[in-house]
């Protein structure tokens, strides 16, 4: 009889799944990878994966929650690091600068996924929705802090550069963005 598999394997695991998941997906779209590639990526066996995830889109949703969690968790640590409220949300062009930089963006996984299953996945679409509010909430404190009612121009600002970036493929409106809000702010 095999040993049971511990609570510190299983998280070992699951994480291995989402990373692997995660690469996937945002490297190639959702569906045209298959379980199959997930479980040669991930080196689990089909039998234990459907033990994590009984569908696939149950996967992607957890894939995007986490990578939710992970991806405003470090805007926060960016931009919460900078005293000034209105150079906080400067902060936040210029870290999506940075991630639109990185070798292999492909743009906002979360409208990636809206583009390929909101309108066939009701979990998937609850999943997007929710962290577009969450972004949004935050853009929306740090602006906020700045006495300005800009929340809501800034933040579309905001997504329209990641929309751009990840079509053009090129860093810039992350710039150019960060130029309409010093407008917005007004110079100080």
């Amino acid at each position: 009889m095999p040993a049971a598999v511990t609570d510190e394997q299983n998280r070992v695991d699951r994480e291995a799944l989402l990373d692997a998941a995660e690469k996937l997906f945002y490297e190639n779209g959702i569906q045209v990878v298959g379980m199959d590639q997930v479980r040669a990526a991930s080196g689990l066996s089909l039998k234990r994966i459907y033990r994590f995830f009984e569908a696939k889109e149950d996967l992607v949703v957890a894939m995007l929650e986490r990578r939710d969690r992970r991806w405003r968790g470090s805007l926060a640590a960016h931009v919460e690091q900078v005293p000034d409220p209105r150079e906080r949300v400067l902060a936040i062009f210029d870290w999506l600068a940075g991630w639109f930089a990185e070798p292999g963006f492909r743009g906002c996984a979360w409208i990636n996924a809206h583009g390929e299953l909101g309108p066939s996945s009701a979990a998937v679409l609850a999943e997007v929705r929710a962290h577009k509010r969450a972004f949004h909430e935050q853009i929306d404190n740090w602006v906020r802090a700045t006495g300005l009612p800009v929340a809501e121009p800034v933040y579309l600002l905001a997504e329209g550069a990641i929309v751009t970036a990840g079509i053009s493929g090129d860093p810039a409106p992350a710039r150019q963005a960060r130029e309409a809000v010093e407008a917005l702010l007004g110079r100080s």
